[in-house]
């Protein structure tokens, strides 16, 4: 009912921006001119990502069509120092809107305050548009910045309520940003007194090479148990539902990007009340013709290291970029383990993905 409700509103605002467009031409001449400085201040990007998915694991076999994503983000340029996005996801929920103020005169202090994705590790802030994996960030990004997989803090899209401060210096090779959220979930209020607190500093000491270290002090409020941590209840490292707990991050990671291969990777660690897990990838893809790249990766993250929730993956596969940022993708995805009826079991499943992405990007010609 919630979303209904969301999408329903979201409908009625673009229709009013549309019935609003269709009536400039009897508008006054300063009302006019009023629409048009608006215009010229706002960008619009949209982008959707749907296929087909097939896994196989252990007996069992499931195929489906499906839409992952349908985005639409509208950012205005308010003035020179002032900005603000909104942007909404037609399959879920609202997933970003923030406003950003930049004290500086160069690019090395702004403020931004609202919903966004938060700093942790090196994919996190990435579009799932310029990702090499149809399955989008590696394992421990997905499980650590609370992108879906981690039961504790649900599905929140690595994204979060809070304020950041941020910029770069040094001619654009030195960046930093420090974030104070709430840890908790999109489009709601904090649920413990609690703040996490996020640190993000990037480096580029020479062209394509970009190194980049993060990390997370917080504490978390479960909002379900989760499979990956304690044997059971009554193991004292479980972590019930409505419970606070610890949960700490840190993330060193790298990506270099050339006209012959472009390549990132990372390691990345966890404690989540008693809880450590730790992980590392890599991935890269190869341009093998015009708009044509094979794309591989290794991805190892052990969810519990302590009980020996290991998981291997490995992704190969190809993509042809038919128009600028519009592509389609064919992958094979191996994992050596997974949840499977509540459970984490060492049990292998083997997957054919196939994606088409559109996308588009526009702001007004001056």
């Amino acid at each position: 009912m919630k979303k209904s409700k969301t999408r329903f509103r979201t409908l009625a605002v673009v229709m009013a921006v549309f019935s609003s467009v269709a009536a400039m031409g009897q508008q006054t001449a300063s009302e006019t001119d009023w629409m048009k400085d608006v215009s010229d201040r706002i960008q619009l990007h949209g982008y959707a990502q749907g296929g087909f998915n097939y896994t196989h694991t252990g007996n069992d076999d499931t195929n489906t069509f499906e839409l992952k994503r349908t985005l639409f983000w509208a950012n205005a340029q308010i003035t020179d120092r002032v900005s603000f996005l909104f942007m909404h996801d037609f399959s879920s929920v609202v997933q970003e809107y923030y406003m950003d103020y930049r004290f500086s005169n160069n690019k090395a202090l702004t403020v931004r305050l609202g919903q966004f994705k938060n700093g942790l590790s090196y994919e996190n802030p990435l579009s799932p548009t310029s990702m090499e994996a149809i399955d989008v960030y590696s394992e421990g990004v997905t499980y650590l910045t609370g992108c879906g997989s981690d039961p504790l803090i649900g599905v929140q899209y690595g994204r979060d309520l809070g304020m950041a401060v941020f910029g770069e210096t040094n001619d654009g090779k030195l960046r930093y940003e420090v974030d104070i959220m709430n840890g908790q979930a999109i489009n709601t209020k904090d649920k413990n007194p609690e703040k996490d607190f996020i640190g993000r500093l990037e480096y580029r000491p020479v062209k394509g090479l970009n190194l980049v270290a993060t990390g997370q002090i917080g504490r978390g409020h479960a909002v379900k148990a989760s499979p990956y941590i304690g044997r059971d209840e009554d193991d004292p490292d479980f972590i019930h539902a409505g419970e606070n707990y610890k949960r700490n991050r840190w993330t060193a990671g790298f990506d270099y990007k050339s006209s012959a291969f472009n390549v990132h990777g990372e390691y990345l660690e966890g404690k989540d009340k008693n809880t450590t897990s730790r992980g590392a990838y890599v991935t890269g893809s190869v341009p093998v013709a015009k708009g044509v790249d094979l794309v591989g990766s290794y991805d190892y993250f052990n969810f519990n290291t302590t009980l020996g929730y290991d998981q291997h993956k490995a992704i190969a596969g190809v993509q042809w970029w038919f128009f600028k940022k519009n592509r389609f993708q064919l992958q094979y995805v191996y994992k050596s383990a997974g949840v499977a009826g509540g459970q984490f079991q060492k049990n292998a499943s083997h997957a054919v993905m196939a994606q088409m992405q559109v996308r588009f990007d526009w702001a007004k010609k001056k």
